[in-house]
């Protein structure tokens, strides 16, 4: 079953991403106090730990999970599998809009990453917030 590997937000354009153990998320502002939280479609960023494997096989590096720059890293699912459905964590409903295109910021964090990033939807998601509530690092995760 799919678990919730690490959460991470930044309040700040540009800032060190920060991880938590906990966060609060809201239809209004996604995870509270993330930037990016207000962004209708792209309220909250949902990255894939098998995805990011291959991303890091291919560069023949094993790189953090913050350096992609996403709010949730997740186990056992691939982007590609989300797409058009919801993820459930505990109370929390995201609604999956699209594929999380990789920008140039990728090569300042690792060179060569925007481009291991690209194939397959290995960036990970952009999500909407349905329903809020709190979630935590190791809940279990379904889709629906």
């Amino acid at each position: 079953m799919p678990i919730l590997l690490g959460i991470a937000y930044a309040s700040k354009k540009r800032e060190k991403l920060e991880e938590l153990s906990k966060a609060s998320i809201s239809i209004d502002e996604g995870i509270i106090g993330d930037r990016r939280g207000s962004s209708n479609q792209r309220q909250i960023t949902v990255l894939f730990k098998n995805d990011w494997i291959d991303a890091c096989k291919e560069l023949g590096k094993d790189i953090p999970w913050i350096y992609r720059r996403a709010n949730l890293f997740v186990s056992d699912l691939r982007a590609r599998e989300c797409s058009n459905r919801r993820i459930l964590i505990g109370d929390v409903i995201l609604r999956v809009n699209f594929e999380t295109d990789p920008c140039s910021v990728m090569d300042n964090q690792h060179e060569g990453l925007m481009k291991a990033l690209t194939p397959m939807w290995r960036g990970g998601v952009c999500c909407s917030v349905i329903k809020g509530g709190e979630i935590i690092v190791g809940e279990k995760i379904k889709l629906d």
